[in-house]
């Protein structure tokens, strides 16, 4: 893929081990009525407590959260509100530079990979000069869960990732993530991701992310999305990330009827969820706004454009009723012809300023202290 500027700039700090394992069921849970007020009273108290640590942190982040709203930056934080290892990690870092001509430090991308200890604690920056890449920044692949792996096991969801990062302070700047593995709808063992992040505290800007059923696995940490695309038909972002997608953009290629996301939180105590603000979701088929992979899912819309493919239902409880006291599905000044809330299930929510002030910040994800504008 040829390109004229700067392609990508990766930005790893700590290598982590891999996860050997990860369940995919959803918890079960005993509809019984004194639960259920037990559910709704967690629920109040999380909002409540979410709403005074943005008071504790609106001093420090308003002018940060103006900025991202008007130019789609994040002030950088100067290096004293930055975490202990964040902050060693930028004392330290380092430049790669790739040029296929030979006058960078490597010819290729996987090369300069390579070159990472595994265990690295360096801010390392891959700067890659224009060429025709066979490896990234279009990164390919075509696995799917059903594929067959090195020991001739189904890889499942989990190993069926084009690009894993289990790294923490991840950044990746104009990068495409790709997994052309086809959905037959109604088929089974069709789940192929083009990203798995399980790293935490990681950022992505200006990146596309091309699937289907299972597009871009938001697994576990805190991850920022700035002004990303993000294609599949089934479920294409799920995971227990607590995430927040800024000025994205959803594009569904269902066939018929599918759902945008399938977060998964699985108890009351978990902080996770997806938080998608000023964003725009368009495509094919019908689409739910998010259906729940897990009994307590979470994932929230605000100033999002949504056209008319986004059912009028808005949202699923994936057959288990019982979630329905559970899950926070809420929506918040969202417009075009799928923001009507009028056919909106019971269970769905207006968020009021109040509810909504807590996931339309980068305090969200705690950014002050990780944040770093590329």
């Amino acid at each position: 893929m040829a390109s004229a500027a700067l392609i990508l700039s990766l930005l790893i700090a700590v290598q982590l081990p891999y996860l050997r394992s990860l369940s995919l069921q959803s918890s079960s849970y005993s509809p019984l009525e004194n639960q259920e007020k037990d559910n709704i009273g967690q629920l109040e108290e999380w909002i409540s407590l979410n709403v005074k640590h943005y008071n504790r942190k609106r001093a420090a982040s308003l002018k940060w959260m103006q900025e991202s709203v008007r130019n789609r930056k994040q002030q950088v934080p100067s290096s004293s509100s930055l975490d202990p290892r964040l902050r060693n990690a930028e004392l330290n870092k380092i430049l790669i530079s790739v040029n296929q001509e030979g006058i960078g430090n490597f010819k290729t991308i996987k090369e300069a990979l390579a070159s990472i200890p595994v265990y690295n604690k360096r801010r390392v920056i891959l700067d890659i000069k224009p060429g025709v890449y066979s490896d990234p920044p279009r990164i390919t692949g075509n696995d799917t869960a059903a594929a067959a792996g090195t020991d001739g096991r189904p890889l499942k969801t989990f190993q069926s990732a084009t690009v894993s990062v289990d790294a923490d302070y991840f950044v990746a700047i104009n990068v495409i993530f790709e997994n052309t593995a086809a959905h037959v709808v109604g088929s089974v063992g069709e789940q192929a991701v083009a990203l798995r992040i399980s790293g935490n505290k990681a950022a992505f800007y200006d990146c596309s992310f091309y699937g289907s059923q299972d597009t871009l696995y938001d697994h576990k940490g805190l991850h920022y999305f700035n002004n990303c695309f993000v294609q599949g038909s089934v479920d294409f972002i799920f995971g227990y990330g607590r995430s927040l997608y800024e000025n994205c953009h959803l594009n569904s290629v269902a066939k018929k009827v599918a759902s945008l996301t399938a977060q998964k939180r699985t108890n009351s105590s978990i902080l996770s969820g997806f938080s998608f603000k000023n964003s725009t979701i368009t495509g094919t088929g019908s689409v739910y706004l998010g259906r729940a992979w897990g009994d307590y899912s979470r994932v929230i819309f605000s100033y999002t454009y949504m056209d008319e493919i986004v059912l009028p239902l808005g949202w699923s409880d994936w057959g288990k009723t019982s979630r329905d006291s559970r899950v926070y599905y809420g929506e918040y000044r969202c417009s075009g012809p799928g923001a009507n809330m009028t056919g909106r299930v019971p269970w769905a929510r207006i968020l009021t300023d109040e509810e909504a002030m807590p996931f339309i910040g980068t305090y969200y994800i705690d950014g002050n202290s990780w944040l770093i504008h590329p």
